[in-house]
């Protein structure tokens, strides 16, 4: 099989194949942390890096790793990066850090991280599987970003803890209940995929 380009591993893990709206992986924590954007960056940016690295780390070590104790191994490796991310949370935002509480640690269980180690990690150069787990990070992190912006805003109504809507707005408190992340999430999985078919349909 040929090797994507760079560019075409970016389209995928951004949009055609996007691991939120597409595969409809990692959801739990559109459930846990979309309240406010704050909470959302924080935790999106960490799983930004915890992708890209366990993917560069698992290239680089794939030809030392027994294929039996394989995804051991990945899980060793994704727990690494998740500690660093947990350590710096608490040392420097330890409100965000308290917020997030469990949620941290359960990013060595996300599905998008498993996958992209195996799926792509172990059968593709370092600094392309770095690429590539950047990527899906960040197609992960701008799907929550939409549906926390809707959230903080019509439930707060805020914008990473600034009041933008007047004194007068009627919060809206379904939107900082858990089940309001799935309605949202599912209306934006309809806009996009509606796009999507209908671009194709014109085809």
């Amino acid at each position: 099989m040929a090797q994507k380009s760079w560019i075409e591993i970016a389209k995928d893990n951004l949009w055609y194949n996007n691991p939120v709206f597409i595969q409809i992986l990692g959801i739990c924590s559109t459930l846990a942390v979309t309240n406010t954007l704050i909470n959302t960056s924080i935790m999106t940016l960490g799983v930004v890096f915890v992708t890209g690295l366990s993917a560069m780390t698992v290239s680089l070590l794939k030809s030392f790793i027994p294929r039996k104790v394989r995804m051991i191994a990945q899980t060793l490796i994704i727990s690494f990066y998740v500690i660093i991310v947990d350590i710096v949370l608490r040392a420097y935002v330890p409100e965000v850090s308290r917020a997030l509480g469990p949620y941290v640690g359960l990013i060595i269980t996300n599905c998008i991280i498993m996958g992209r180690t195996e799926a792509f990690a172990q059968s593709n150069p370092p600094l392309l599987s770095l690429w590539d787990g950047l990527t899906t990070g960040i197609g992960y992190m701008y799907v929550l970003l939409m549906v926390a912006f809707v959230r903080e805003l019509l439930g707060f109504g805020t914008v990473f803890g600034f009041q933008v809507l007047p004194d007068n707005f009627v919060n809206w408190t379904i939107m900082v209940m858990p089940p309001s992340a799935f309605f949202m999430l599912a209306i934006f999985i309809w806009i996009i995929k509606g796009y999507m078919f209908r671009k194709e349909v014109k085809k």
